[in-house]
C-alpha cells in the first residue's frame, strides 16, 4: 500500500468521527442529562406531540399529567428541544 492512500484513509475517518460521531455523543449526553433534571411540575412536550405536567417520577417512567387525564411514559419520550423552547417562551 501506498502511504499516501494510507494517510487519505485516516483523514477520511477522522472527518467522519469529528462530523458525525462525536456531535451524535454530544447531543446523547445532553439529553440523557435533560432526562435525569426533569422534576415534578416541569411543563414538558413529548416526542409525539403531547403537552402536559410532570405529576410523577419513577426510575425509569414518568406520569405526565394532560387535559385529558394522566398518562404513564418511558422519560426518553419527552423532546428535550420542544420542552425547552416551551418552558423559555416564559
Amino acid at each position: 500500500m501506498d502511504s499516501s492512500l494510507i494517510i487519505q484513509i485516516v483523514l477520511m475517518i477522522a472527518v467522519f468521527y469529528f462530523l458525525l460521531i462525536m456531535p451524535q455523543q454530544k447531543r446523547a449526553k445532553k439529553e440523557k442529562a435533560f432526562e435525569q433534571g426533569i422534576k415534578v411540575g416541569d411543563k414538558v412536550i413529548t416526542k409525539s406531540g403531547i403537552h402536559g405536567k410532570i405529576a410523577e417520577l419513577a426510575a425509569d417512567s414518568i406520569v405526565i399529567e394532560t387535559m385529558a387525564g394522566k398518562i404513564k411514559m418511558e422519560r426518553s419520550a419527552i423532546s428535550m428541544e420542544m420542552s425547552s423552547k416551551m418552558n423559555a417562551q416564559k
